[in-house]
């Protein structure tokens, strides 16, 4: 079942795209000749294909756990710092006068 025209302009207006008459043909027709690409799919037989929902298959995550990683204290992030308030970094405010945060 092709797109319609009433379709494509639905499709536009929830992508918030503003289209004119002669593009929404022109998309209209573009999108229909895209699907359509699709339909030799349709025709492969694929009775007993198990399906796969990645092409690699069973990939698995390849970094380590994060408890493995050690973090710095307090201390040693803070110790370079340029200026530091208690268990924070200070900057410099950018939505204000420019002064400290």
């Amino acid at each position: 079942m092709p797109l319609t025209p009433h379709d494509v302009s639905a499709i536009a207006d929830y992508a918030r795209i503003g289209v004119t008459d002669d593009e929404l043909a022109e998309l209209t027709q573009y999108l229909n000749d895209a699907i359509a690409l699709l339909d030799p799919l349709l025709a492969l037989d694929l009775d007993g294909v198990e399906p796969t929902y990645h092409p690699i298959g069973d990939l698995t995550n390849v970094t380590r756990a994060d408890s493995e990683v050690e973090g710095l204290t307090l201390e040693e992030a803070l110790a370079n710092a340029q200026s530091a308030k208690g268990r924070s970094f200070r900057v410099p405010a950018i939505l204000s006068d420019g002064g400290a945060a």
